[in-house]
Order: C-alpha cells, then sequence, then structure tokens
C-alpha cells in the first residue's frame, strides 16, 4: 500500500472521516501524527449542526475548529455554551474565510440558506460539507458542483448511510451476486413531528420525501444507478391546517427491478421501522432498524461464507453516524 502523502491525507479526511462520527477511530490514529486540518463552520440551524461540530470537536488530534458563523445573535445565545459550541470562537463569514490555513468549511445552515453559503466557500477554494437536502433549487447545485471541479474542492453531503455498515454490506451483497438476481427493494424512512416541525417543513414542495426520504433515495441509487422512470405518489393528510406533503411514497422503475420508497411524518416511532429490503431469487437482506444497523440475511443455499436459510450478521458496534 502506497504511502499517504499530505494531500492524500486531506482528501481521505475531507473524502469519508469528515464529520459523521463513522468509527473511523483505527484511520483516526493513523493519520493523528499528521499537521492539524483547519474547519470551520457556517451556520448552526440545521439539525445535524451540533452533531457535525461536535464529531469534529471529538478529535483534537485530527482537526482544529477555528471558529463558526452563526449571524443570528438570539440563537447564538441559545447555543454558546453547549457542549458542541463551548469555547468555539463566533466569527462573520469573511472572518472564517479568511483565517490562515483554513481547507475545510461545514455548512450547517437552514436548509434554504444551504447553496448559497456553500457557493461562498467553494469560490473562495474550500472543501466542504454541505448537508442535505443541499436546497431546492437544482440549477444552483450544478453551479455549485461546476464550481467545485473547476477550483478542485471536495463536496461532501450529509448522507450518512453510505457509511452504515449495514448498507454497506448491502452494497458488497449486491456487486457480488449475493442474493441472485435482484427484483425488488423496498425502503421507509419515516418518523412523527410537532406542528411547528410542520410549517417548516410545509416551506418545500418535496414534503418529507425531500427530508427523510432521500437518505434512502442516495442508498439506491448508490446500490443500482440511475432508474429508467419514477412516479411519485403525494398525499397531504391535514390540508386544511398546512400545506404539507407529509405521507410520500415513490416508485423507481429499473429493467429487472422495481423499488419503493415510503417516507412519512405522521408514524409514531418512526425509527422502529426504518428499513432497506433488497430481494433477489437466491436470497433476501432485511436492514431494520438502520440504526443501530440489525440485519437479517436469507439465502436458498450456503454461498459466500454465509449458511443456507436465515441468520443474523453481526456489525461492530458504533459510536455515532
Amino acid at each position: 500500500m502506497r504511502e499517504i502523502m499530505m494531500n492524500d491525507r486531506r482528501e481521505f479526511l475531507n473524502a469519508i472521516a469528515v464529520l459523521g462520527g463513522l468509527g473511523m477511530c483505527g484511520v483516526a490514529q493513523s493519520l493523528e501524527d499528521g499537521p492539524l486540518l483547519q474547519v470551520g463552520q457556517i451556520g448552526t440551524k440545521h439539525a445535524h449542526a451540533s452533531g457535525k461540530i461536535g464529531t469534529l470537536r471529538k478529535y483534537p488530534k485530527l482537526y482544529d475548529v477555528v471558529g463558526v458563523v452563526e449571524p443570528d445573535s438570539e440563537r447564538w445565545n441559545q447555543i454558546k455554551d453547549t457542549a458542541a459550541y463551548k469555547n468555539v470562537p463566533r466569527m462573520t463569514q469573511e472572518e472564517l474565510l479568511n483565517v490562515s490555513g483554513l481547507e475545510l468549511v461545514c455548512v450547517e445552515t437552514e436548509v434554504k440558506d444551504l447553496l448559497a453559503a456553500g457557493q461562498v466557500c467553494v469560490d473562495a477554494n474550500k472543501h466542504i460539507h454541505l448537508d442535505k437536502p443541499a436546497g431546492s433549487s437544482y440549477p444552483r447545485f450544478q453551479k455549485l458542483m461546476a464550481t467545485a471541479k473547476q477550483n478542485k474542492c471536495l463536496v461532501q453531503m450529509g448522507y450518512m448511510y453510505r457509511y452504515n455498515p449495514g448498507f454497506k454490506f448491502i452494497f458488497k451483497a449486491v456487486k457480488e451476486g449475493l442474493l441472485g438476481d435482484i427484483f425488488e427493494v423496498d425502503g421507509v424512512m419515516s418518523k412523527k413531528v410537532n406542528d411547528a416541525t410542520r410549517q417548516q417543513l410545509a416551506r418545500y414542495a418535496g414534503g418529507t420525501m425531500f427530508e427523510l426520504g432521500c437518505h434512502l433515495i442516495d442508498e439506491l441509487h448508490v446500490a443500482f444507478g440511475t432508474p429508467d422512470r419514477v412516479t411519485p405518489f403525494v398525499r397531504k393528510t391535514y390540508s386544511r391546517k398546512d400545506n404539507l406533503a407529509d405521507n410520500m411514497l415513490a416508485v423507481f422503475d429499473y429493467p429487472q427491478i422495481t423499488a419503493t420508497i415510503r417516507s412519512a411524518v405522521l408514524e409514531v416511532d418512526g425509527f422502529r421501522r426504518r428499513q432497506f429490503v433488497v430481494v433477489g431469487s437466491e436470497g433476501t437482506i432485511i436492514l431494520r432498524p438502520l440504526e443501530t444497523p440489525k440485519l437479517e440475511l436469507t439465502l436458498e443455499k450456503a454461498r459466500g461464507g454465509f449458511e443456507k436459510g436465515s441468520q443474523f450478521v453481526d456489525f461492530p458496534i458504533s459510536t455515532g453516524r
């Protein structure tokens, strides 16, 4: 294995190790001797914001958190003494982007502001962690990605399930043909939210699929690529109260596979039933729940080091997403 030089180290950290709590302790240990990666955060209002900066600060031998941008003083006063932000300098966006040696910025604003903040960062030649879903304008997202490519900036999005050991098992099983000819995929990603959250989500036409279902659409695309056709089913349960598409289903047509992704914000204890199921001619994988992953594998015959019949696959316990 070739030696990881400085540029490789930084690219590696940015691409797969940044801010996900991905159980990368062994990797972190092997990279601790290098110079610290200078990193900052723009925004604190995204649901994942405190988790991102908290994970950065969990690895002080890898990251130097130089500051956080939060223009809303009321918001800052609410969070500045919490564990995630305590003793982190508050800066303006201009101050952060001009910190000497800054290489990486985590973009954790409200969803509506993600693309604007991300664009400023890649314009300034900074690698970014861009949380999901990345705004509601695909042309603006394309512009951001084009700028990042031109400036050789890495863009990581907040789709943490790509690194989930259960999904990694699925990706490998699909690639190696463990399940035979796959013909069916089913995913569910739901929860129950209060009226205040409903009002926030109702700003976006994509509703709960935009907010939650996107996670499983990402994994579907990683495993099987782009479908030939997508058919949406949109329901608004409480249309007299708000305009939120709170119960959604999408059917993805592939040449040999039909896949469904469901997402609702009405389900009691929805985390428990979050699942991703892959069915093939020679076996089935049921991943449920997604966190902490519990995976049941059923095979028609023994193969790939696994027994005939149903069995649970053990994964190392992760300390985060």
